[in-house]
């Protein structure tokens, strides 16, 4: 039996782009799982027309992490050896997909995880100062905190040994999962390998919601999910709107 492969997409008003991207993925994957987390603006509907998926819906809007969490979960009780993310709103190209399996062919690690910051990323546009800034702050903590040497620490293109994802604890609902993820594999020895991805900002404008589209209170929202992780408060590395403060 071959290794049984998961693509995993969280959805939260994508009207605009589920569909196409759906048809791209399914010309990479044959099995394909779609949570959709409260969306209001017809994003349900579509899925409704497409077939060959399995939806999994939100009633109302839970966060980010907890359609991750979901697909982490439906990947384990399914028994899938490697898990694909990637997001609906066309900044992840989907026949990247094949890259993660490739890689996951050649080496023996639990966690591939999509850069668009590595030396040979391409770039489709630049991503918003603030965002920058906020993932370079974040990115160095933790490559100090777990001794990985990561250059993006939010992208969640990524690819995961299932069965190593049962070595962690995870809980957090809202954008900072990621952090926890990073923090608690590095505690659990889950190996890591980066490859580069395309760094797509079709929409600069698009918002977090709510308080976290202001900067400065997102980084200190980031920065007390890892605090709570390792047990201290901490601090912003760099004061300020400075990319050149932190960044690579």
């Amino acid at each position: 039996m071959g290794v049984r492969w998961l693509v995993g997409v969280p959805v939260h008003n994508e009207a605009p782009y589920i569909e196409r991207v759906l048809s791209e993925v399914r010309r990479h994957a044959d099995h394909i799982l779609v949570v959709n987390d409260g969306s209001s603006d017809g994003t349900g509907g579509i899925l409704a027309r497409i077939g060959g998926l399995v939806v999994r819906t939100h009633e109302e809007n839970e966060g980010y992490g907890q359609s991750m969490l979901d697909i982490f979960g439906y990947a384990r009780a399914e028994g899938y050896d490697w898990l694909v993310t990637l997001d609906a709103d066309e900044q992840h190209e989907p026949r990247t997909i094949r890259d993660f399996m490739r890689v996951a062919g050649e080496n023996h690690v639990d966690v591939i995880s999509g850069s668009r910051y590595m030396e040979h990323s391409l770039h489709e546009g630049a991503a918003p100062d603030d965002r920058r800034w906020i993932n370079c702050q974040i990115t160095q903590l933790l490559n100090e905190l777990t001794g990985y040497d990561l250059t993006d620490a939010f992208c969640g293109y990524k690819a995961y040994r299932v069965a190593s994802l049962a070595k962690l604890d995870l809980s957090e609902a809202g954008y900072s999962l990621p952090l926890q993820f990073w923090i608690q594999s590095a505690r659990a020895g889950l190996t890591v390998k980066e490859i580069p991805v395309k760094l797509i900002y079709k929409d600069p404008g698009r918002r977090f919601g709510g308080d976290l589209d202001d900067p400065g209170r997102r980084l200190r929202y980031y920065l007390e999910t890892i605090g709570r992780e390792i047990g201290r408060h901490l601090e912003p590395i760099c004061d300020g709107h400075k990319p050149e403060c932190c960044c690579r």
